[in-house]
């Protein structure tokens, strides 16, 4: 594979799950020895948050799980829809915005719910933790965690890596 394989990962406002999904999927890249591979970014729905830092309590908890969280928030494009390969939404709000961003049935393909990727548990959606306590981002970081093994897996098998 010569190409550089492209991931975005889409919140609402891109400041607690897509920027954690980004920061969690980078650190298990480098250590699955797949960056020069691949490449992600993460956007939100919203513009509301543009250029601010993820969530400091979503920072503090991705830190005590060992990641960096370093995104700045940004809104999703049409630009993004035709230049990445996967996009993939947290929840089914989510989806359905992405959805009505698509200008082609191709488009429809690159889109992805992060929870199908998840391997040892069931789970509907990505929960926003931004308005709950501490559990709710621990458990945005374990879901992703998941989901994020089972995406690399997917990504491996696709390109026989």
């Amino acid at each position: 594979m010569n190409l550089r394989y492209k991931v975005l990962f889409v919140c609402l406002g891109n400041i607690c799950r897509s920027p954690s999904a980004e920061g969690i999927f980078k650190k298990k890249i480098i250590n699955n020895n797949l960056s020069k591979y691949i490449s992600v970014d993460s956007a939100g729905i919203s513009s509301f948050h543009r250029g601010e830092k993820a969530d400091k309590r979503m920072m503090e908890y991705a830190t005590k799980r060992g990641y960096n969280l370093t995104s700045i928030s940004r809104p999703v494009t049409y630009y993004d829809i035709e230049e990445f390969d996967m996009i993939i939404g947290m929840d089914d709000e989510n989806i359905y915005s992405l959805e009505n961003m698509l200008r082609s049935e191709e488009d429809r393909k690159k889109i992805y719910k992060m929870t199908s990727f998840c391997r040892k548990e069931n789970y509907d959606m990505v929960p926003d933790p931004y308005y709950g306590g501490e559990q709710g981002f621990v458990k945005v970081i374990d879901i992703l965690e998941d989901a994020c093994d089972g995406l690399i897996e997917v990504i491996k098998k696709k390109f026989s890596i």
